[in-house]
């Protein structure tokens, strides 16, 4: 791949794809969300479905949700007597697309008096 002249490295980096980068790293970015935390889907083909967050990606401002967004993967065999299988597994959606689930709110009872 042939390069003007004046390009610097930085600038180059930016119109190559993100598999021929290599060595260049993605800043973290803070999510709202982490790992334990239930969600729901605010778009995509899952909208409105709730789940547990499995994994948090930052640097791909991306989490896994259990339940959200899965697909299907064919396994090989692993050994004898052992046969492929096609196992479901959840993948990464963007951090955007999901919010908090709303916990159960405690409403403010009036104390009862003591009599």
């Amino acid at each position: 791949m042939k390069y003007n002249r004046g390009t610097s490295r930085k600038n180059r980096e930016k119109h190559v794809s993100k598999k021929r980068r290599g060595s260049v790293r993605l800043p973290a970015i803070k999510l709202k969300v982490k790992k334990g935390d239930t969600v729901k889907v605010l778009s995509g083909k899952d909208k409105g479905k709730t789940g547990e967050v499995l994994r948090a990606l930052p640097r791909e401002n991306k989490i896994v949700v259990d339940g959200v967004n899965v697909a299907k993967r064919h396994l090989k065999k692993t050994g004898r007597g052992q046969s492929g299988r096609i196992v479901e597994r959840p993948m990464p959606i963007h951090a955007s697309n999901v919010a908090l689930a709303s916990k159960p709110a405690k409403e403010a009872k009036p104390k009862k008096k003591a009599a």
